[in-house]
């Protein structure tokens, strides 16, 4: 099967973007074939790609491209989750689809309609510049009709004492994208951003607890990737430093569905990020969100701060993504396999 791999600046791995019409539906079915690309990426030296992003043409007149995710779990036998999305794997999927020809060839002020198979999200992706093989856009992930705030708390509660070991610790679990619980840097013994940034495998043994904790409280499995967990700390004015807990290490930076998340939940009074952002004080003002691998910045759109105020929009610009190349794998059992499709042989 011919694939392409694309890898969106910042993320922890690249892309592995397949045509979804050659492969199964069904999660079993799915997981199975997949098993014989992951191991193929593994003997020819690329086991370091672990997001896999299944692409087509949408049916839907609203839309441009269908995309479903599967995040990849490393381990002997390799796992799949498929419960979130990754908006990094998003915008890698809209370059691959342009270079095949399913859409529009991409240039400045470009708009690519994406609907996420996974969790229903509808992600615009806005060309603000291509150059040769590198690509960089701003991501509008759209609700509509707006949601209320409220909705967005899966806890039904700004902040909630997380049963974690013997204790509990206070966090505030917002999804927009994907489920993220954030906590206080203060909470977790970190004062300020260096001290988050150089913090090692104790703090992160640490997060990954929590996470595996509040994975319980969703009913997800324990040993998946959903839901994300990351620790923020106020970064000057309308700033926040802000460390993630990836698959299987920190995320050099954070995920594009984190800084959209953590953009929202600034907006939500009570919660985290709110207050340490600057709550009532910085009310119209982008986020910026510094992390270890550089600095992004998050923007929502809200009619208020309360939990029946609606959300409409977060956009995240200057997210860039670079072509890497095409590989063909032959080691997918082709009685998984569907038909050639049309799509394939463009």
């Amino acid at each position: 099967m011919l694939a392409h791999i694309a890898h969106a600046h910042g993320s922890p791995s690249s892309t592995l973007v397949l045509p979804a019409e050659r492969l199964p539906a069904s999660e079993e079915a799915l997981a199975e074939a997949l098993s014989d690309g992951v191991a193929w990426l593994a003997e020819h030296g690329l086991a370091a790609v672990t997001k896999i992003a299944l692409v087509s043409v949408s049916e839907h007149p609203l839309f441009d491209l269908d995309y479903r995710f599967v995040q990849v779990i490393p381990g002997d036998p390799a796992r799949f989750d498929f419960r979130g999305s990754c908006g990094h794997s998003v915008l890698s999927s809209v370059v691959v689809a342009s270079r095949l020809g399913w859409i529009g060839r991409l240039a400045p002020e470009h708009r690519v309609r994406v609907r996420v198979l996974n969790n229903n999200d509808h992600v615009v992706c806005e060309v603000d510049e291509c150059v040769r093989d590198r690509t960089t856009f701003t991501a509008h992930f759209l609700n509509h009709p707006a949601v209320p705030l409220g909705e967005l708390l899966p806890f039904g509660e700004t902040t909630t004492d997380l049963p974690f070991d013997d204790g509990a610790i206070r966090v505030s679990a917002v999804s927009v994208g994907n489920p993220y619980l954030f906590l206080s840097g203060h909470d977790l013994g970190v004062d300020t951003p260096e001290e988050l940034f150089a913090a090692g495998q104790p703090l992160f043994r640490t997060m990954s607890a929590i996470r595996r904790s509040a994975a319980r409280q969703y009913g997800y499995p324990v040993d998946g990737a959903f839901p994300k967990v990351a620790a923020v700390l106020p970064d000057g004015e309308n700033g926040l430093a802000a460390r993630a807990v990836s698959v299987p290490s920190w995320h050099p930076t954070l995920a594009l569905t984190g800084a959209v998340c953590l953009g929202a939940a600034r907006r939500i009074r009570g919660t985290i990020p709110f207050q340490l952002a600057g709550g009532e004080t910085r009310r119209t003002a982008s986020l910026r969100i510094r992390t270890a691998g550089g600095c992004t910045t998050s923007d929502a759109a809200v009619s208020g701060h309360d939990q029946d105020s609606e959300l409409s929009w977060v956009s995240v610009p200057e997210k860039a993504v670079s072509f890497t190349g095409a590989v063909t794998i032959d080691s997918f059992d082709p009685h998984a396999l569907k038909e050639d499709s049309c799509l394939l042989s463009t």
